[in-house]
């Protein structure tokens, strides 16, 4: 099959999930046989026609220079160019600047979109962004022959709200038990000295919220934060706890070896997500052997059920610090995350639900 891949701002992954999703999916869909097409902004990195099999399609993406109006005319850029290309299947990854063009997907290829979260309900939108938002989510499903839900939780959503039925296939992730203990060096930590999390600087992942627990407790241990500061709500951060030499902004990392090895050696994984599907960096701080903490919501719990701490607010977090929770004691709920990300969720299994769902639409047509 000939399948093309939009939504994203290119590969390989330098910014996010969708994007590391698509490095992986491009990849394994190259090595079963298909020819696969990823569209990527011209201000990526790699600039290269080809990765790893994949063929690169370059298109201009003026976001850095007029914001998020350069999101829609980017994928206005990539909606285009499908049309002149012979394709069976279109994947969209997200709806958020592409759905108003959707009248202009080609009519040949099979439309499947990935649903991903619920975006109109991030709390950094203005009530006038999300309502547009819902309205894109709607114009999403009218204009796809498919969808897919990367959590049970979203396919339930889309079959009450639009009567629509949505494929399951949750993100993946590897089982990466291979950690390098000279990552640490760098940050000054000892192993299981230490919590952190990884995320966007966004309010509704509750980063505020974690950072808050930690200056309230009674906790010496350092509290490592990666992610990416420059936008406005990561620099309130930064300004805000800049008094708490325990708490350290360790700016964006994307080695996700690196990344691997300090969710292993960590005490306590925070994870604050609380708007989406099956969120990446928490399959990946499950395969890494991470003991977690989440912000409880169906989304976290439907993944990780009792194998987990969990968290409402900042005085629930100050308790768990202050309990002295200690990894090696909680060993079992490791254990059970990793035969988890095992069973269900590691690539292999990802890409070939996806391949199958693939020959599947494309034989009913």
């Amino acid at each position: 099959m000939r399948i093309a891949i939009l939504g994203t701002r290119g590969i390989p992954n330098n910014y996010g999930g969708f994007e590391q999703f698509a490095e992986y999916l491009s990849k394994g869909l190259v090595e079963m046989g298909h020819e696969v097409w990823v569209y990527s902004g011209d201000d990526h990195v790699y600039k290269e026609k080809t990765w790893e099999g994949v063929n690169i399609i370059h298109k201009k993406n003026p976001e850095a220079k007029v914001g998020t109006t350069g999101q829609f005319i980017y994928d206005f850029f990539c909606i285009l160019d499908s049309r002149s290309r012979e394709l069976d299947i279109i994947l969209q990854l997200g709806y958020t600047s592409s759905s108003i063009w959707g009248r202009l997907l080609p009519s040949k290829p099979i439309i499947i979109t990935n649903m991903d979260g619920l975006e109109w309900k991030r709390s950094k939108f203005s009530p006038k962004v999300r309502r547009f938002l819902k309205y894109a989510e709607k114009l999403a499903v009218k204009t796809s022959d498919y969808l897919i839900a990367d959590s049970k939780g979203i396919q339930t959503y889309l079959q009450a709200t639009y009567n629509q039925p949505a494929e399951y296939i949750p993100y993946g992730t590897n089982v990466d038990l291979n950690p390098t203990s000279s990552v640490l060096e760098a940050y000054a930590v000892q192993p299981y000295g230490y919590n952190m999390l990884i995320a966007r600087m966004e309010p509704e992942n509750n980063i505020e919220t974690i950072l808050n627990g930690v200056v309230g407790s009674n906790d010496t241990a350092p509290m490592l934060v990666i992610g990416n500061v420059s936008n406005a709500f990561g620099k309130y951060l930064v300004a805000k706890f800049d008094d708490d030499s325990r708490i350290k902004f360790l700016g964006p990392n994307y080695d996700i070896q690196a990344l691997n090895s300090l969710r292993y050696f960590s005490n306590l994984y925070f994870h604050g997500h609380s708007v989406g599907g099956t969120n990446p960096s928490l399959l990946e701080a499950m395969g890494s052997g991470a003991l977690i903490c989440a912000h409880q919501n169906e989304f976290n719990s439907a993944i990780l059920g009792t194998d987990a701490f969990y968290f409402t607010d900042a005085s629930s977090i100050s308790q768990l610090l202050d309990r002295k929770i200690d990894k090696k004691t909680h060993a079992e709920f490791v254990e059970r995350n990793l035969k988890k990300v095992d069973s269900y969720y590691r690539w292999p299994l990802i890409i070939n639900a996806y391949e199958a769902f693939f020959r599947k639409v494309a034989k009913s047509k």
